[in-house]
């Protein structure tokens, strides 16, 4: 029996040494590797968000170590939006936009970030985008280039058709570098601000993601050299649009402006502001100063635009006798929450001016707290008042830096009717009706 069962012992030995081995090896390797961290790691990620609908929309995000701790950068083309704000254990980001209600939620593993963004709509309702950000990405919809692509620089002539069939005309203008395309999307009272993407083949697709609003834009040329596409955002919907070549491109903005009902009478208003204090166009600081009213909302993009703008207004002018007043249109209807909003709001651009709490951002809401308008059309509006308190001009909406020299001369427009009535005597006696002028033509 034994000799029997020694040839046989052997051959089980000889078969299993093979497996400690390999078991070993196993148990070596797993002693070396590490779980994924959870530690935030600096560096550039392509973040994407998930807008209704499996809409997806990239935008830039860079993750770098500073004296102060982590911060976080958002990149939309050559806009760098600066997250300070931001709470980071070791699995966990937290972060808030600059002047908005906007939060930024996500688990760390590694190189990636998943979680969501929630962002603040009318009546307070709360909108929460699945988030995700992978290091070491920098590409925006195409990870691979193509050598040759379509041309899609210069201006184009937009015409934008919502679900209701309702139209709308717009003015794109587009840089291209290669496959890299930049640009944004005049609109008859405002504009898309930075949009960046790429160009693929005969495709186009851009995006933007700046804390105050989601926007995606996917188009492709049709055999007639038309740009055909549809555009997304968090707060329209959907939009089919159509745009075809022209260096010329412009917009005929006259129906968009906002009008006094009667230009004879004097402007007024009376809202609280942060405090609670009741602050009205007749109290004793406003009397014989150029007053700068305007309508705006910390939830709107081309208000923080245009509070850019009134800050610097506000430095040089204000010891000659300009007073800035903006009349906050917020989402909450609850005094505190609204309260709250405007408050980060003038944090972020250091506002000093008062901001009064008017109301919801509702605009048949708002012409209503507003009787003199024959209609709230668009946020920021502009009201320029001279020192007896008549109003001398309505700009409705704003172009803001994405738009280049319109920009360049809005700013200058603002600044030259500043100085024309603080200057003594400027009261524009020659005529006692206000030129109201819809937004420039780009």
């Amino acid at each position: 029996m034994n000799r029997l069962n020694l040839p046989f012992a052997g051959r089980l030995r000889t078969c299993r040494a093979p497996a400690l081995a390999l078991l070993a090896a196993a148990l070596a390797l797993s002693a070396c590797s590490k779980p994924a961290s959870r530690e935030l790691q600096a560096g550039s990620y392509r973040a994407t968000l998930e807008l209704p609908g499996n809409k997806t929309v990239p935008f830039g995000l860079d993750v770098a170590q500073e004296e102060t701790g982590k911060v976080l950068y958002v990149t939309n083309g050559v806009e760098r939006i600066r997250l300070d704000e931001v709470e980071v254990t070791p699995d966990r980001l937290q972060a808030r936009f600059p002047g908005y209600e906007t939060t930024l939620s996500a688990k760390v593993r590694g190189g990636e970030l998943t979680g969501d963004v929630t962002l603040v709509h009318a009546d307070g309702k709360v909108l929460q985008l699945p988030f995700n950000a992978k290091l070491g990405e920098t590409w925006r919809f195409y990870p691979d280039a193509l050598p040759d692509n379509a041309d899609f620089a210069g201006r184009w002539d937009v015409a934008f058709t919502d679900g209701t069939g309702r139209r709308t005309p717009g003015v794109a203008m587009f840089d291209q570098s290669f496959d890299d395309v930049t640009g944004t999307v005049m609109m008859p009272t405002d504009d898309q601000r930075f949009l960046a993407g790429e160009a693929h083949d005969e495709e186009l697709r851009l995006s933007r993601f700046d804390g105050g609003a989601v926007v995606l834009y996917e188009a492709k040329l049709d055999a007639r050299g038309a740009l055909v596409g549809e555009t997304w955002s968090d707060r329209g919907g959907a939009q089919r649009f159509v745009a075809t070549r022209n260096p010329d491109a412009a917009i005929d903005a006259a129906a968009f402006a906002s009008r006094l009902r009667n230009p004879e009478a004097p402007f007024t208003f009376a809202f609280k502001d942060l405090d609670g204090t009741t602050v009205s166009s007749s109290d004793p600081r406003f009397k014989d100063k150029v007053l700068l009213v305007t309508l705006a909302g910390s939830w709107c993009p081309n208000s923080h635009d245009e509070a850019r703008l009134l800050v610097q207004l506000d430095r040089r002018f204000r010891s000659r006798g300009l007073e800035i007043v903006s009349l906050m249109f917020e989402q909450h209807a609850e005094f505190e929450r609204a309260v709250a909003a405007v408050q980060r709001f003038r944090t972020a651009y250091g506002i000093t001016y008062p901001t009064l709490i008017a109301g919801t951002a509702d605009k048949s809401k708002a012409a209503a707290v507003l009787p003199q308008f024959d209609a709230v059309l668009a946020y920021p509006t502009a009201i320029f008042m001279d020192r007896a308190g008549r109003v001398r001009k309505i700009h409705t909406g704003f172009a803001g830096p994405a738009t280049a020299v319109q920009h360049d001369l809005l700013a200058h427009e603002f600044e030259t009717r500043i100085e024309e009535l603080l200057q003594a005597g400027a009261t524009f006696a020659e005529s006692t009706a206000p030129t109201t002028e819809p937004p420039l033509s780009p």
